[in-house]
């Protein structure tokens, strides 16, 4: 269901009044949003394993995690066609505390999805302490107001482990439930967490390929 409201701004775009972002300039107005291919049918909205696969989303030449990339991380992944990544900065700070932690994590990039056609994003968290990923995943989603029938399953990524999860949570902006998705991975740097949400569960289901093609190509560093 399409719903004729204002496209939220992002949160780089909502710390950029407190020169969070990387640069110093004044925030640039949001681009306009030219939407992307729609999925024919809408998936199961239960476990991840239930989920109809969505179509592989085409990889840029764009990389993001390592050496000279948008986001310093202590993984790597390819970027779908027409995303932008930008690092988030001084997330530590207190004072925008609400923004950037969610349970044990601290956002540190957002990987914008609007260039592409949708209205959503990726974001990476990163949780400190050693361990398994998914004590740190599980508090994330606590952590997220409104969160609600999560359901995790132990995979693999590449060579890696990792844990995922499916959950809704409520949005009082459009007065229903919106799917959201998250996998967690142990680093020797601390659990990475990798999140996917959009306006509504048509936006997200519309981001999974960028979502599944940053697992398949997961490394860490």
């Amino acid at each position: 269901m399409r719903h004729p409201i204002r496209t939220p701004a992002p949160l780089t775009a909502a710390l950029a009044a407190g020169l969070l972002l990387t640069g110093c300039g004044a925030p640039e107005p949001l681009p306009e949003v030219t939407q992307g291919p729609r999925p024919s049918a809408a998936p199961a909205t239960s476990a991840p394993a239930a989920t109809a696969a969505p179509a592989a989303a085409a990889a840029s030449r764009v990389t993001v995690g390592g050496p000279g990339t948008a986001c310093a991380l202590p993984v790597s992944f390819a970027l779908a066609e027409k995303w932008e990544a930008e690092a988030i900065k001084n997330p530590e700070d207190p004072e925008f505390a609400v923004l950037t932690r969610q349970g044990p994590a601290v956002v540190r990039c957002e990987v914008d999805a609007k260039p592409a056609g949708h209205i959503g994003y990726l974001r990476v968290w990163t949780a400190a302490g050693k361990g398994p990923a998914r004590p740190a995943l599980e508090g994330f989603v606590k952590g997220e107001k409104d969160a609600s029938k999560a359901v995790y399953k132990e995979t693999v990524t590449g060579a890696l482990p990792v844990t995922e999860v499916t959950y809704t949570v409520h949005s009082e902006l459009l007065d229903e439930s919106k799917e959201e998705r998250a996998f967690a991975v142990a680093t020797p740097k601390g659990t990475v967490i990798l999140h996917v949400a959009g306006l509504d569960s048509e936006e997200y289901r519309a981001m999974l390929p960028a979502y599944e093609l940053a697992r398949s190509t997961l490394k860490v560093l």
